[in-house]
């Protein structure tokens, strides 16, 4: 009697009879005896539309990368509209990244002047002429005919620019500057002073400014008994 037999070689996965090399399926029942590998599992987020779609190669690759842009930029949106912090730095790198320039106000007054040394000789754009304050306390406001984006204020303090005339009279060495936005916010920023001639800036970034008041705080000079001195100042915007 035949004995149905075949050399030793690669035993079935399913039923573990052996076959002779070469076969493709089991001679006793059939199976593969090379069962195609597994397709590892997809990751989560490509079990979800539109990264599940079986479309033609490559076609997807823009469709995600539009998906994931606007992503971000939602949340860029967010960020800025919703915290706070995330509106300053979107705002302080406008500042830094755009250009400037200098805006005169519409009006200016002063809460005192000494003779002949009124407010306006503050934004006279010269500095041998001065508002002159009588005494510390006192301020100087400017008033603007629409909100701008104020990024810094500039002083020139003292009678003079020249060294040798600089201190001959009295000059702020401390000041505040009271900045006020269209729904009437109001942001209090310190602006230190040096005791010297020439042009001292603070930087700023506050956005629908309106009005702008500078207080004298300090000042160095008073035992000459003239008028504190605050020969120009200058404020800018963001263009």
């Amino acid at each position: 009697m035949a004995v149905d037999e075949e050399p030793d070689g690669e035993p079935c996965p399913s039923c573990g009879t052996s076959n002779r090399p070469g076969r493709t399926f089991c001679r006793n029942c059939a199976s593969p005896l090379k069962p195609r590998a597994q397709a590892a599992p997809l990751p989560w987020w490509r079990t979800r539309w539109p990264f599940n779609r079986r479309v033609r190669a490559g076609s997807g690759r823009l469709l995600r990368a539009s998906l994931i842009a606007l992503v971000i930029a939602g949340l860029l949106v967010a960020g800025y509209l919703l915290i706070p912090a995330g509106r300053y730095v979107f705002e302080d790198v406008r500042d830094k990244r755009g250009g400037t320039a200098q805006i005169s106000p519409e009006h200016v007054s002063a809460s005192a002047a000494a003779p002949g040394h009124p407010a306006k000789e503050a934004i006279d754009t010269v500095t041998n002429t001065y508002w002159g304050a009588e005494q510390v306390g006192d301020s100087l406001t400017a008033v603007f005919d629409e909100p701008f984006r104020l990024v810094g204020v500039t002083v020139y303090t003292g009678v003079s620019k020249k060294p040798e005339v600089f201190k001959t009279g009295a000059r702020p060495v401390k000041a505040d500057l009271i900045i006020k936005s269209k729904d009437g916010t109001i942001h209090e920023e310190a602006m230190p002073l040096g005791d010297r001639p020439g042009k001292q800036t603070l930087r700023t970034g506050i956005s629908d400014v309106v009005s702008i008041e500078f207080v004298v705080r300090e000042a160095a000079g008073l035992e000459g008994g003239g008028p504190i001195a605050l020969g120009e100042i200058e404020y800018f915007k963001r263009t």
